[in-house]
């Protein structure tokens, strides 16, 4: 029987997600439908990803927007306040927005640089302009709707339209912040959010409700959509369609990249979504390995995977973990399969650089590797797509070995889930039995360590896959 999805990994996966769906899109920001896919018709797994930046912008791949840098903004803030200071927040925005971002949204920038106080900024440019329902608080609105996703949905709703109002003073865009957070907070509880959605817009505000439930609707496609999906409607409108048609998180993102127009936000609110529901174990690892970036005006800090994942933990209320052991005794790098060396964290970690390693353990700091591939397989029975995620590196691992790369696979002892992978490589490529490939690994790499029961039934169930 699967085990049900640890909270950890939703959250986890909703605010990895957004980073993720951000980084993936930027590259495509205001171009054609399609152009993705014209690009990579099919997953690029070798050294060179769909992570490929540029852009108009020239992001460097894996490098998140103005999105993620405002979500990053409320999250701290969050954290460091427990709970919503809209001041604080506000001020936070200002000193980025003074800063000079690279990319910036017209209505953001107009009201930040207002020089208004926070609490009436928004709503006199609202009042003077009458624009005001872009999705620049949609795009940022994850961090706040794992925050409050334990206080039930009118905390949360209302949290969602407290943060929105700093900056777009339509109340459209508000309600749309609370939809979403609405949804977040069912997925995060493993329910489903597309069964949520009658429910969520009986919240909504009557004289909105209606305009919101066209677009959520389950019959609705983006080409029904009356306004450019810099709009807020039509951005939760295809995030949610992305969610309902894609099988997987991978495929929602493809969906509504392939949109064209507002690809980075689009992307970022459906990736959020979808890594609520499908878990930090269902991001491919080609992509959140390298979704990094900084915020201007607040220091030179470079945010990486491990970063968001502790600030996810914080947000939910647990407690941002450092997760550098310090040094360990080295173990490895050794050769156990043809072309695939072994090792424990610290033989990985001072391995030469020139492997392409996969990383089976949460780290601290970052490897000097260029090329380096962090899996989300925790060591407990808790893995509930442990299918999903062993697919995901073998599938990466058999890319690159194709392009000759040396491979390396550590976790922190090299003991189980190391093994795990090299056990999964004979199964999967060499068609051994779990039998045979265990012995094999334990002949050439005493290690190995067969205390997790999950690991060995997820390998039977890929024999007889692959058989």
């Amino acid at each position: 029987m699967t085990p049900r999805m640890h909270r950890s990994h939703r959250v986890a996966g909703a605010l990895v997600g957004s980073a993720v769906g951000d980084a993936l899109g930027a590259p495509f920001e205001f171009g054609p439908p399609g152009r993705f896919s014209t690009r990579f018709r099919s997953p690029a797994r070798g050294a060179k990803t769909e992570m490929c930046g540029g852009g108009s912008l020239g992001w460097e791949p894996g490098e998140f927007t103005d999105d993620t840098q405002m979500a990053l903004l409320v999250a701290t803030s969050l954290v460091e306040r427990s709970g919503l200071d809209e001041t604080d927040v506000f001020d936070r925005f200002r000193a980025w927005a003074e800063a000079g971002p690279p990319d910036i949204g017209n209505q953001t920038r107009a009201v930040l640089g207002s020089g208004r106080p926070w609490d009436v900024a928004a709503a006199e440019h609202f009042a003077h302009s009458g624009h005001a329902a872009g999705n620049g608080s949609l795009m940022r609105t994850t961090p706040a709707a794992i925050r409050f996703s334990r206080e039930g949905r009118q905390a949360t709703m209302d949290a969602a339209r407290r943060i929105s109002a700093l900056t777009h003073g339509d109340p459209s865009a508000g309600e749309g912040c609370a939809i979403l957070h609405e949804l977040m907070r069912v997925a995060l509880d493993g329910g489903d959010p597309l069964a949520a959605i009658p429910t969520s817009l009986e919240a909504v505000l009557p004289e909105h409700r209606e305009r919101w439930a066209a677009v959520l609707a389950p019959d609705w496609t983006p080409g029904q959509a009356t306004e450019s999906n810099g709009a807020v409607w039509p951005t939760l409108g295809q995030a949610v369609w992305a969610l309902r048609h894609g099988r997987d998180f991978a495929e929602v993102l493809r969906l509504v990249i392939d949109l064209g127009g507002d690809t980075d936000t689009v992307a970022c609110v459906a990736g959020g979504l979808a890594g609520a529901v499908y878990g930090m174990g269902g991001i491919p690892s080609r992509w959140a390995s390298v979704v990094h970036g900084r915020v201007p005006g607040h220091g030179d800090k470079v945010w990486r995977l491990a970063d968001l994942q502790q600030l996810a933990a914080a947000l939910d209320g647990g407690v941002q973990q450092n997760y550098d052991p310090g040094v360990i005794p080295r173990i490895g790098p050794t050769e156990v399969l043809p072309g695939i060396w072994a090792g424990n964290l610290d033989g990985a970690r001072y391995s030469e650089e020139d492997f392409a390693v996969i990383s089976l353990c949460r780290l601290g700091e970052p490897f000097p590797h260029p090329l380096h591939r962090m899996a989300y397989i925790a060591d407990n029975e808790h893995n509930a797509d442990l299918d999903v995620m062993l697919a995901d590196v073998l599938d990466d691992m058999a890319a690159l070995q194709d392009e000759g790369r040396r491979l390396l696979v550590h976790c922190h002892g090299g003991a189980s889930r190391t093994g795990l992978v090299l056990r999964g490589w004979l199964v999967r490529e060499k068609g051994m039995s779990v039998e045979e490939a265990t012995a094999h690994v334990a002949e050439r790499w005493p290690h190995l360590g067969l205390w997790n029961d999950s690991f060995t039934t997820a390998l039977e169930r890929l024999a007889a896959k692959t058989n």
